[in-house]
C-alpha cells in the first residue's frame, strides 16, 4: 500500500516523532481492519489533510476506510456521526479504535465546481441541519475552546512584529468577549467547507470530515468565507456576499455571527503565532476587514 505523498508529509509537519510512528504502523493498521471487517481494498488510497481514507468492498457493498492519528483537538468524529445518523453527513457504518468504516461517497465531486453563492446555500442548508443536534457527550466545548483562546491573546499579541497586529489580534478578542457568555450546546461541524462536501449516491450533498464542536452555530461561517475565493474580482466581495447567505438561511443574528467569525479569526491567528509566525495571515485580516 503506498501512503499518498500529502500524508507522508503533513504527519510529521503536524505531530513529529508521533506522525511518522503514525505512517509507519500505518500497513499494519489497515490490515488489521480489513481482516476484521471482511473487507477488500477496492481502489487507489487517497487521503485529507491528516487523514487516510481507502476505497474498499465488504459484505454489504462499496465502503470507505478512514484512519487518522488521534489528535486531543478534534476528539469525537465518531460521536458526531453516530448523532447524526447520515442526517446531512456521511453515514457512520461501523468503527474500532478511531477507525471509521464510512459510507462510499463520490470523492470527485465537490462543491468547488457549483457556483459561489449556490455554494454557500448549500453548505448553509447542510449546517442548519447538523446544527440542529445537540451535542454528544465526549465532544469538547466552544466554551472551554474560547476561555483558552483568550487567555492567550495578550502573550500572542506581544509576540507580533506589528503592533497595529497585536491591537487587532486585541479587538478580535473583545468581540469575542460579547458573546463568550452564552456559547451554546449545537452539534456543530467546525470545518465544513467547499471540498468537505461530497455527492451521495442519490446525487444529495453530503458533509465529510468533521471536527466535531458543542457550541454556537455562529460558529461555522469561516470556513466557507476563506475557501475558494474566486479568481476575478474583490474578494472581500466574495466574503460579503457568502456570509449574508449564510445568516439567511440559518437564521442567525448578524451581528452575533460577525463577532464569533472574528473569533474563528482570533483562533487561526493564535495557531500562527503558536508556530512561530510574527504576522497575521493576510486571509484573516481579509475576513475580517470584509465583515467590519
Amino acid at each position: 500500500m503506498r501512503i499518498p505523498a500529502r500524508l507522508v508529509t503533513n504527519l510529521p509537519r503536524y505531530y513529529g516523532d508521533r506522525g511518522r510512528a503514525w505512517l509507519a504502523d500505518a500497513p499494519r493498521l489497515v490490515a488489521n481492519r480489513l481482516a476484521e471487517w471482511a473487507l477488500t481494498v477496492d481502489g487507489p488510497p487517497m487521503c485529507g489533510e491528516v487523514a487516510l481514507v481507502i476505497p474498499v468492498r465488504g459484505p454489504d457493498g462499496p465502503a470507505a476506510l478512514k484512519l487518522q492519528i488521534d489528535d486531543p483537538e478534534h476528539p469525537g468524529e465518531a460521536a458526531a456521526l453516530r448523532t447524526w445518523n447520515g442526517d446531512g453527513a456521511v453515514r457512520l457504518l461501523r468503527e474500532h479504535d478511531g477507525a471509521l468504516l464510512l459510507e462510499r461517497l463520490d470523492s470527485g465531486r465537490d462543491l468547488r465546481g457549483v457556483h459561489d453563492g449556490q455554494a454557500a446555500r448549500i453548505i448553509a442548508g447542510l449546517l442548519l441541519r447538523l446544527n440542529a443536534h445537540r451535542a454528544p457527550a465526549g465532544v469538547r466545548s466552544l466554551a472551554d475552546v474560547t476561555a483558552r483562546m483568550l487567555a492567550d491573546v495578550p502573550a500572542a499579541a506581544a509576540r507580533l512584529t506589528d503592533p497595529a497586529a497585536g491591537k487587532l489580534l486585541l479587538t478580535w478578542a473583545d468581540a469575542v468577549r460579547e458573546v463568550a457568555g452564552d456559547c451554546g450546546d449545537r452539534l456543530l461541524h467546525w470545518d465544513l467547507h467547499h471540498q468537505n462536501v461530497l455527492a451521495g449516491d442519490s446525487g444529495d450533498w453530503v458533509a465529510i470530515d468533521p471536527k466535531p464542536l458543542a457550541g454556537d452555530p455562529a460558529f461555522e461561517l469561516l470556513p466557507v468565507l476563506q475557501n475558494q475565493w474566486p479568481a476575478d474580482g474583490d474578494p472581500r466581495r466574495a466574503v460579503r456576499r457568502r456570509f449574508e447567505v449564510m445568516v439567511e438561511v440559518m437564521g442567525l443574528d448578524r451581528e452575533r455571527a460577525v463577532r464569533w467569525t472574528l473569533g474563528r479569526t482570533l483562533q487561526n491567528s493564535l495557531w500562527t503565532v503558536e508556530d512561530g509566525g510574527h504576522a497575521l495571515e493576510a486571509e484573516q485580516v481579509l475576513v475580517a476587514e470584509a465583515l467590519g
